[in-house]
């Protein structure tokens, strides 16, 4: 018996390669990838449609189910779709068939539905058995002339027939419908335009080739989405047009009605899912997160969307309108502008995209000439041989009679006039009442006609100008008949939605204690009360905390906090808790990334800095407890970190007391817990860096250490305000105490001995003022600080506040005459103590 098997083994074994195992995975993935890239999710850059757009756009052009027919069951155009070019499954080719009729998706809806195709609420469409579809007008354009061999077809997936690889496009659809997908790797998301729009930029490039990108955005406004809403802003626009990639804000449309107390929502960003959208917005208020909604209802119907929000009656309208457009009434498109080249992904600008769908547009107009011309001139040389037949009619007739058949004819005809086989096929073909002088006077007019046809087809093929013309005409044309206004508006960036925003601007008191629990409370909470009162209770402690720190802010101020670590951190009034007076407060960690012991010792507003009162450079003037000042610039504290960064360098065992801002040209007062004071001019103290230590301020004696600073402008009126821990304070005069040099041991600033304790805090005061005053307890009192009697040097003081036994002054903090109201100022006593009187130094 015979075998084919070859005798050596090694001849079968020589058709088998070994490949590693990694490289044919990565060419595998590879292969796939770019099956993915190209054949399924991104568009291509010509006539910016998927595979399986276009598939089901010339199979319903291949059927006949244009604009001008009756529509035809969905399920009929998917099932020839699915069974001549796109074997993927019915429900794909279903999907994408229906998003082509939602004039929610589409800028320039494609097909014609009829029935249920979805809604913005996201409802599914009806099953395709129900609906009904054809195409609509301006998808004809993308197929116009697709017969004339204008583009390049290929095998479908069985060969049986032929599908075009690229639609003619008579308008670059890329940008007028947009496009979305995710491919392996990378993603596309093309934002739709204005029909006019895109054509008038197109138009410009034709005429001036060099047109740059901001040249034609001078006729592209910006995305123009089939919902309408918004553009916040034209840097996102500006960005995506100019390299591809960009970021676009887009917020609804709607009107605020503050009489009815109410917003209506009319227009909703680019695939906004509207029922989602209510939901979302009944959860935020049911949870707490939405305050000021009475009630939520979407009174949308077939002319338009209508989502009504009532207010409540208190309800503050423009912090609920902030609310919404923070969370819910504004999103972000985000621009990728990746479409095929050549089959090749690429991101393309404004000009490029633009630049490649004319040169596309240029190759179909030129094929499509050559054809027409082709055909012209198969027409011409048959008017020919017809024209010379008539001149010489006798002798055809003559000719045609004497042959012996049809054959025979043609070729008689042929030797005796030299006419080609089509020639002679159409004159043996002639009827006799062709013959007629009525007949041969339309022959001679239609030769005429393909001749000048002719003529005008090689002068587009021969001159470029004269081609570029035709697509500008043609474009033009489009936009006549299907232009219309823009749907979606630009909004300039003034009303930007920050986190600020969705807060009242308000004055607060700030109150923190040692173990970091912090809070804020509006400043009105606590009325002005006369010296020497009790205050209210300012918060709740636990058990072995005290109040470290109290200040008074606004909700909107950049708030520079320091430590007694010598660190600082930045933070904004609102992001503080907002609590009841009776509250804890929550824990700082949350807000401030502090150590174990580390507490806030000074607060310095940003505010205070801008002052326009202060000339020339801004200094962030800091004392330490065992004496040591320094004075850095405020430059130097421009980046500061969530983590704090270093505000000054501290010695084993010391810690930061007090910042103040100042300018180069005040005159510091340093008070210690034992009642010495030394002031001297600022300029002793020279500019250093965050990592320096400083030079001493004061000379401290055995057990003493600083209380505070205090920075005062000697040109304006005002006061130095000591206050002691048992609650005990007086008001100074500048001058009473005299310009020493630093680093001495300074002259009495009040009496601590006895009833008054230790100094807690002094601080630099003006007429209209009030102070806020906070126990260890959580007490806090506020009174005008010309209730406290204005005393000189070395004097007891009046009582500032009355503290219960044990209890001590942690804290106080001035407010400033700027947010004392007039309200708080004529409940003030302006009466003085007469017991405060002044000893001699």
């Amino acid at each position: 018996m015979s075998t084919d098997l070859p005798d050596d083994p090694d001849v079968d074994a020589a058709r088998i390669e070994t490949a590693r195992i990694e490289d044919e995975m990565e060419q595998s993935y590879i292969d796939y990838a770019m099956s993915v890239i190209a054949g399924r999710a991104l568009p291509d850059v010509r006539d910016g449609l998927k595979p399986v757009h276009r598939r089901i756009l010339y199979a319903m052009h291949e059927a006949g189910v244009s604009a001008g027919s009756a529509h035809r069951k969905s399920s009929s155009i998917v099932g020839e779709t699915m069974g001549d070019f796109h074997p993927h499954g019915d429900s794909a080719i279903y999907d994408t068939l229906a998003r082509m009729a939602q004039d929610f998706s589409m800028r320039y809806p494609l097909v014609d539905g009829q029935g249920n195709f979805g809604s913005v609420d996201g409802d599914p469409p009806a099953a395709m058995r129900y609906t009904e579809a054809r195409m609509a007008p301006i998808a004809e354009e993308l197929l116009a002339d697709i017969d004339k061999d204008t583009v390049d077809f290929s095998a479908n997936y069985d060969d049986r027939l032929q599908e075009p690889d690229v639609l003619p496009s008579a308008f670059p659809n890329l940008l007028v419908n947009g496009s979305s997908g995710i491919a392996v790797g990378m993603s596309t998301n093309i934002p739709p335009h204005n029909l006019g729009e895109v054509i008038d930029a197109t138009v410009h490039l034709i005429n001036n080739p060099e047109a740059t990108v901001e040249d034609l955005m001078d006729h592209v406004k910006g995305p123009d989405f089939p919902t309408g809403a918004n553009i916040v802003g034209r840097g996102g626009v500006h960005s995506a047009y100019k390299t591809g990639r960009g970021r676009v804000r887009v917020r609804a449309e709607f009107e605020v009605d503050e009489e009815e107390g109410r917003i209506v929502i009319t227009e909703l960003p680019f695939q906004e899912n509207k029922a989602r959208l209510v939901e979302r917005i009944a959860d935020d208020v049911n949870e707490g997160k939405l305050e000021g909604i009475r009630d939520l209802r979407d009174e949308s119907d077939r002319d338009g969307i209508r989502v009504v929000i009532d207010l409540k009656r208190d309800a503050m309208v423009d912090v609920v309108k902030n609310q919404l457009l923070e969370s819910h009434l504004e999103s972000t498109f985000g621009v990728i502008n990746l479409a095929l080249v050549d089959g090749a992904p690429q991101v393309l600008d404004l000009r490029e995209t633009i630049q490649h769908y004319l040169d596309h547009r240029r190759e179909v107009v030129r094929r499509r000439s050559q054809y027409e011309l082709d055909e012209a001139e198969d027409r011409a040389h048959i008017l020919e041989g017809r024209l010379t037949a008539l001149n010489n009619v006798d002798d055809v007739v003559e000719t045609i009679q004497d042959a012996a058949d049809r054959d025979a004819a043609k070729a008689a005809l042929r030797e005796q006039f030299d006419f080609s086989e089509d020639q002679v096929a159409h004159i043996v073909s002639m009827q006799l009442g062709s013959l007629t002088s009525m007949e041969a006077q339309a022959i001679k007019d239609e030769y005429e006609e393909v001749q000048a046809r002719i003529e005008r087809l090689e002068e587009i093929l021969t001159n470029e100008s004269e081609l570029l013309g035709v697509i500008e005409e043609e474009l033009l044309e489009i936009k006549d008949e299907y232009d219309d206004e823009r749907r979606t508006s630009f909004i300039e960036d003034t009303d930007t939605v920050a986190h600020e925003d969705l807060i009242p601007e308000e004055d607060i008191v700030v109150a923190m204690s040692e173990d970091d629990y912090i809070k804020r409370m509006p400043l009105s909470t606590f009325s002005a009360q006369n010296r020497g009162g009790k205050g209210i209770i300012g918060t709740d402690l636990k058990e072995d905390d005290a109040v470290s720190s109290v200040f008074v802010a606004n909700t909107h101020d950049y708030l520079l906090c320091f430590t007694n670590y010598g660190q600082i951190y930045k933070l904004r009034g609102f992001q503080i808790p907002e609590m009841s007076r009776t509250a804890r407060g929550k824990s700082a960690v949350n807000i401030l990334d502090l150590d174990d012991g580390e507490e806030l010792t000074a607060v310095v507003n940003t505010d205070d800095i801008a002052d326009e009162s202060f000339d020339g450079q801004r200094y962030l003037t800091m004392v330490t407890r065992d004496g040591y000042i320094k004075r850095t610039g405020v430059d130097d504290f421009q980046n500061i970190h969530t983590s704090g960064i270093r505000a000054i360098r501290l010695e084993d065992g010391d810690e930061l007391v007090d910042v103040e801002v100042t300018d180069g040209d005040r005159t510091l007062v340093v008070t210690t817990t034992g009642g010495m004071s030394i002031r001297f001019d600022e300029d002793d103290v020279r500019a250093m860096g965050r990592s320096a230590r400083g030079v001493r301020g004061i000379d401290l004696q055995d057990d003493d250490t600083v209380a505070g600073v205090a920075a005062v402008d000697v040109d304006r009126h005002s006061w130095v305000l000591t206050v002691t821990e048992n609650g005990y304070g007086k008001r100074s005069d500048i001058d009473e105490y005299r310009v020493q040099s630093r680093n001495g041991k300074g002259l009495i600033d009040i009496k601590t001995a006895g009833r008054n304790g230790p100094v807690c805090a002094m601080e630099t005061v003006g007429p209209g003022d009030h102070l806020v005053v906070m126990s260890k307890s959580g007490q806090i009192m506020r009174t005008p600080v010309e209730d406290i009697s204005t005393v000189g040097r070395n004097t007891m003081g009046v009582i500032v506040m009355d503290l219960v036994e044990a209890d001590r002054v942690a804290c106080l903090d001035v407010i400033p005459r700027e947010m004392v109201t007039d309200e708080s100022e004529a409940d003030v006593d302006l009466a003085t103590d007469p017991e405060a009187a002044p000893s001699d130094d």
